[in-house]
């Protein structure tokens, strides 16, 4: 092999090693692999998964016992999540599907823009009450609710390791409503979103498989993109 073809051959391996790196960046970032996770029956980025640990133990010895009950969520669960809601709020609840799709976002993500595919996400309860019907409203998670103890604890200890509440209670941002019950490792999810920002989001979305598709518009999307996936807390950012 002359030296011009083993140039050619080393540019060609380059250029396949950047494709299949991006690839796998997408697989990552739209919930279409688990390899970058670790854990039993919750899965977790393995960075994620150490610092929960860290935080699980510091709670405990405070009295408090931190549960997930929602970490990675794959793609497939996402659609199933989407389709579901889909036919209950237009078959039993009779709205229209435009209705209905901006009911779904009130609180769930189209599949494949889900920050819980990242496996950075968690979404929290006290296991001391593991057992309370419809734990994700947030009313129980304020002064009186079954797990405002553990929301004080996060408020004033989340932070310490990494964790950051996701959709806060600020009237100065859109898109998804108040969780108090959802954190953000900020280390990796900060870095995983601006990934994903680099990524045509539009074309993703419109490229999907799910119920209701014809009705996510050009300019539907771009406000979702703007106001949902973008309108997260501001420390998530920076």
């Amino acid at each position: 092999m002359n030296k011009s073809k083993f140039f050619i051959l080393i540019i060609i391996l380059i250029h396949t090693s950047e494709l299949m790196s991006q690839k796998i960046d997408l697989d990552i970032l739209q919930g279409k692999t688990t390899r970058h996770l670790i854990g039993d029956t919750v899965l977790l980025e393995k960075e994620t998964f150490k610092a929960f640990e860290k935080m699980r133990n510091a709670a405990m010895n405070d009295g408090i016992k931190i549960k997930i009950i929602s970490g990675h969520r794959d793609f497939e669960r996402q659609t199933l999540i989407w389709n579901s809601k889909f036919i209950k709020f237009t078959k039993e609840f009779k709205l229209t599907p435009d209705e209905a799709i901006n009911e779904i976002i009130r609180f769930s993500t189209i599949p494949g823009t889900s920050r819980h595919h990242w496996g950075t996400e968690i979404d929290i309860i006290d296991e001391d009450f593991k057992n309370e019907k419809n734990p994700l409203i947030s009313e129980k998670y304020e002064s009186g609710g079954v797990y405002n103890k553990l929301k004080k604890w996060m408020d004033l200890n989340s932070e310490k390791f990494g964790f950051y509440l996701t959709y806060t209670n600020d009237e100065q941002r859109n898109g998804f409503e108040y969780e108090p019950w959802h954190y953000s490792y900020k280390p990796i999810s900060k870095n995983l979103l601006e990934e994903f920002k680099k990524n045509n989001i539009s074309k993703l979305i419109s490229d999907l498989e799910i119920m209701g598709k014809e009705y996510l518009t050009k300019e539907f999307i771009k406000k979702y993109i703007n106001e949902n996936i973008l309108g997260v807390n501001k420390e998530l950012e920076l």
